[in-house]
């Protein structure tokens, strides 16, 4: 028997879209979360630069404060407890802020990781635009590393020393050479045997940052987990460059 309603029914004018296909819905969506990572990664650039900031005001008036106790003093045994205890906790304060920028570093390539699968699903809805964008479409290290800072290869060792965290892990060595070395004249062993421990120091600190930022960024990129890995052909194109 025929349904005494169908009559009046209206057949739906679009159809659901086959799996695997975006919805009608999907451009909206895909913007507004784009939209989000970038504020996102806003929050973690205002987070670094004030975390750095802390830091670098802590170690300014440390000096300060150095150098008004040693003019009172006379570089006496009052300035060197003085330092001994000022100094370290100045030097934790740039061990801290050097954590917290691998983690801010981390969150933010998982947001640049995410704004490269959003143009993934951009250019399944319009492949021709291809040719305008100059970042990456792909999720993995390689796609992360061209649309963070637009380079294709993994950038050489002394770069770090550029960047924010390369920066401040420096100065927190420098920091760890004051100490031995205030530490050195606490014990009366000379200017050489002071600025050697000194240098001893520094050079282990400097190592000890770049041992961990090394361990870190292996685990952070294999924390990535791609779904839109770089194709081989453009990966060795890449390589070459």
């Amino acid at each position: 028997m025929l349904d005494p309603d169908s009559a009046g029914r209206v057949a739906p004018t679009q159809a659901a879209p086959p799996p695997g296909e975006l919805g009608p819905h999907a451009l909206q969506i895909l913007t507004t979360e784009h939209w989000s990572l970038l504020a996102a990664r806003s929050l973690v650039y205002t987070e670094a630069m004030s975390r750095t900031s802390i830091f670098v005001a802590a170690l300014g008036a440390s000096v300060v404060a150095l150098a008004l106790v040693a003019q009172a003093t006379d570089f006496g045994t009052g300035f060197v407890a003085f330092a001994l205890v000022l100094l370290p906790v100045v030097y934790f304060l740039g061990l801290v802020t050097m954590v917290r920028l691998a983690q801010v570093n981390f969150e933010d390539a998982r947001w640049v990781q995410g704004m490269n699968r959003i143009r993934n699903a951009y250019l399944e809805l319009a492949p021709e635009l291809e040719a305008y964008f100059v970042t990456s479409r792909y999720d993995d290290q390689a796609g992360v590393l061209l649309s963070s800072v637009a380079m294709r290869r993994r950038p050489p060792a002394l770069h770090a020393f550029v960047t924010v965290p390369g920066v401040v892990a420096v100065v927190d060595s420098v920091v760890a050479g004051a100490i031995a070395g205030i530490a050195m004249l606490a014990l009366d062993l000379g200017t050489a045997a002071t600025l050697a421990v000194g240098a001893v120091a520094f050079l282990a600190s400097l190592g000890g940052f770049a041992w961990w930022a090394e361990r870190q960024i292996d685990r952070y990129t294999a924390e990535l987990d791609p779904i839109f890995p770089t194709p081989p052909t453009e990966a060795r194109a890449q390589s070459v460059q």
